[in-house]
């Protein structure tokens, strides 16, 4: 059974999960050794989860990866991440990745934060 999306943030969620899971049963073992690599790089360690996520979302936001983007903002906010917090990681994206990271937070950014609030209602 397909879900219907209540906003556009919540759309690509759901597209990227049915990507992932059309690619797991094409690719099996690959998918489960990513996975699993993933899974571990993400585990509490010296640096915490929401640490690793603000990472994470940092990466994506230098790499142009909307997907990811909006993947990773939500697991900082999963973590507890204020928004300031997230704008002030992506502040410290934007004196790397410049213009092409400001504009992805000034919209991308700033809309999912309000889509996945509006989720948690």
């Amino acid at each position: 059974m397909e879900m219907e999306a209540r906003n556009l943030t919540e759309e690509v969620l759901l597209d990227y999960k049915a990507g992932l899971g059309t690619f797991t049963k094409k690719m099996p073992k690959l998918a489960e050794q990513y996975n699993a690599f993933t899974q571990e790089c993400f585990k509490e360690g010296v640096l915490s989860q929401k640490e690793k996520q603000l990472i994470a979302l940092g990466i994506s936001l230098f790499a142009q990866d909307e997907y990811c983007i909006i993947y990773h903002l939500k697991g900082c906010l999963d973590q507890g991440c204020s928004e300031e917090e997230i704008l002030e990681a992506v502040g410290v994206t934007a004196a790397f990745g410049g213009g092409a990271a400001m504009s992805q937070a000034v919209t991308l950014v700033q809309e999912s934060i309000e889509d996945l609030n509006e989720l948690k209602q």
